[in-house]
């Protein structure tokens, strides 16, 4: 059965799910952070399915697999940004953003890997 949106894939869901983690987290930070890391780690956290929901649109294979790789760009600078936050502020709770993120990360993994190797079976290298 086709997905008839982006919003169907789970991975979309679940990184959602990990944009409201995030704001709990930045909302957590002090006010010195609101225009540093408290800005860095939503827009990190948004760019993800916003990526997802962009290339799941574009409809070729070849372009989804590239906004897929931009997601899981995201997901990187954002792991990396909770790793400072954690360093700087103890106090803050990163566990289930951690989560949630570890999860995103797998899944667009698990996607780009099988859109790579169904793009690869329609069409061979000669």
């Amino acid at each position: 059965m086709k997905l008839q949106s982006y919003k169907e894939l789970e991975v979309w869901q679940r990184s959602i799910t990990l944009v409201s983690e995030v704001y709990k987290v930045s909302r957590a930070l002090p006010k010195s952070e609101l225009f540093g890391l408290s800005c860095q780690i939503q827009r990190s956290a948004v760019s993800i399915p916003s990526n997802i929901a962009e290339g799941y649109a574009r409809k070729g294979t070849q372009e989804y697999i590239r906004f897929l790789s931009m997601a899981h760009g995201s997901a990187a600078e954002l792991d990396t940004q909770l790793i400072i936050i954690n360093q700087e502020y103890e106090s803050v709770e990163l566990a289930e953003a951690q989560k949630l993120l570890h999860e995103v990360q797998r899944m667009l993994y698990a996607m780009m890997e099988s859109l790579q190797r169904r793009r690869e079976s329609l069409y061979p290298i000669s």
